[in-house]
């Protein structure tokens, strides 16, 4: 299908079944943490996905491309982002798969039924408000900082719109784990899994990516760390087979 591109936009091949993705430097473009996620996230055949702040929705496209999941809504509050990414669904014909909705987190308990999803997936802002500097661009600022929501807004949309059992993957920083947990565990969220992203094996991590289950038990998995380069500008196998190359 042919997608009329406006002033700024590009378009991104992302190495899966032909799918592509509009993008505009302006606002917000995804990064590996997106892409990491997706690799990371188990969506089981026939299921019902949510992206809580979809952004530009490389989360339900690069995951309707991976997974056997029947359907996947992404939720975003910003309009130029949900233009970008109905647009992105259109171009490559997953209609009947993807939804876009846009709407606020916070609200999101308004937007969807209780208990209606078996897979919450989200990639939120990683810095509180009072952390760092604020881009002045409104657009990228609410990406990066907590701006329109906090992590307690994310964790509470997941534990009422997940059905018992259901599963919440995330990818956040390592210097918030203990408050994440301690917020997961707060709303039922018992965490199950958890990997530690590192960028070369002798550095610090600075990602980490997180499954919860709504009701779970108290027992959660340690993964072997993941690695993303081998050497600068060389990824390491396993970051080029998350990518699918």
């Amino acid at each position: 299908m042919k997608i009329e591109l406006k002033e700024g936009e590009r378009l991104d091949d992302l190495n899966r079944d032909g799918y592509r993705i509009i993008q505009n430097e302006k606002l917000f473009c995804f990064g590996m943490d997106a892409i990491l996620l997706s690799g990371f996230a188990q969506v089981k055949e026939g299921g019902c996905v949510l992206d809580l702040g979809t952004g530009t929705g490389i989360l339900p496209i690069l995951l309707a491309a991976k997974t056997p999941g029947k359907h996947f809504t992404g939720l975003e509050i910003s309009r130029y982002c949900v233009d970008m990414a109905r647009r992105s669904v259109a171009l490559n014909s997953l209609e009947a798969r993807i939804e876009i909705v846009q709407g606020d987190i916070r609200e999101a308990g308004a937007l969807f039924a209780p208990a209606s999803f078996d897979t919450i997936i989200s990639n939120p802002p990683y810095m509180t408000a009072r952390h760092g500097l604020v881009n002045p661009d409104v657009e990228k600022a609410a990406a990066r900082h907590e701006l329109l929501c906090t992590f307690e807004d994310v964790a509470r949309a997941a534990a009422r719109l997940l059905c018992v059992g259901g599963h919440f993957y995330l990818v956040h920083r390592p210097f918030r784990l203990a408050e994440i947990i301690r917020t997961l565990s707060q709303y039922g969220l018992e965490p199950k899994r958890m990997r530690l992203v590192y960028p070369y094996v002798d550095r610090e991590p600075n990602m980490v990516l997180l499954e919860a289950v709504r009701g779970g038990k108290a027992r959660m998995t340690v993964e072997k760390p993941l690695i993303v380069y081998e050497r600068p500008g060389v990824y390491t196998k396993e970051i080029y087979e998350i990518y699918g190359n």
